[in-house]
């Protein structure tokens, strides 16, 4: 699914493109159930503005959002009589999108629907893969271009110019030396990160690009004492049944949601 084209539905970074799909060298691996730390994972945008992305985040109120470069995803505050929702306009401004993620909350009548899109939230419950994945690279700032250029060709969903400072991004480059896959960190709820941006480039996919930067991510996840989670869209059966072989397991459905501001 796309997530290039920010006003439509699928915007959610939903992995599905073929080198995920075509990737089959990946043992079954199955994990315990979730623990009840999972529960942080509720709402993943709000965790991480206030707590390991709090530097990147914009706040009014009893509303957040992430600095425009970064993301789009916005969260609002629980109790507060709708004024959280006066915050979030204010905040993005008049006519603009926002992308409440996969936050429960209702906007006022006056607020346009953009887009629903039904998905799954996957956790980590497998072992940690052993070492990095061979030829994986970790991307830096100087990088940039080449990332905001695969994701233009490969449209695994958003990646703005500063997206990379949500955590570690990781690429594989051919033997020329071209970007031609990569993977990364997005958000950061307290004892979790959630894995992002996987994609690869249409004329590199069947390699298992895809597979070994997922993996990759996993391990470094883990050794640092966190979990690994993604977001799925709920049709794409063959990406949901290649994670379950990664090792992720469901935890449970996610409806994602955006709104055009009055």
């Amino acid at each position: 699914m796309s997530h290039g084209r920010h006003d439509v539905p699928g915007n959610h970074d939903i992995p599905g493109n073929h080198d995920v799909l075509m990737s089959r060298d990946v043992p079954v691996s199955r994990g315990v159930p979730a623990s009840r730390d999972a529960a942080v994972l509720d709402d993943p945008v709000g965790a991480s503005l206030s707590g390991h992305h709090a530097h990147l985040a914009r706040r009014l109120g009893g509303a957040a959002t992430y600095q425009p470069e970064v993301a789009s995803f916005s969260t609002v505050a629980a109790g507060r009589d709708g004024r959280e929702w006066a915050d979030l306009a204010r905040l993005l401004g008049r006519g603009a999108l926002a992308d409440l993620f996969s936050s429960p909350a209702t906007p006022p009548p006056d607020w346009e629907p953009v887009f629903v899109l039904e998905g799954r939230q996957m956790i980590w419950t497998g072992r940690p893969p052993a070492g990095a994945g061979a030829g994986v690279v970790e991307l830096g700032a100087d990088d940039v271009p080449e990332m905001l250029d695969l994701v233009a060709r490969a449209r695994p969903g958003p990646f703005r110019p500063r997206t990379r400072e949500l955590g570690t991004y990781l690429g594989v480059r051919d033997g020329g030396g071209r970007l031609v896959a990569m993977a990364g960190e997005r958000l950061r709820p307290p004892g979790w990160t959630e894995i992002s941006a996987v994609c690869t480039a249409p004329e590199a996919r069947g390699r298992g690009h895809a597979a070994r930067l997922v993996r990759t991510l996993v391990a470094r996840v883990a050794a640092r004492g966190e979990r690994a989670f993604l977001h799925v869209a709920e049709s794409n059966a063959g990406a949901i049944a290649l994670y379950e072989r990664l090792g992720f397991q469901t935890r449970g459905p996610v409806t994602f949601r955006g709104f055009r501001t009055p």
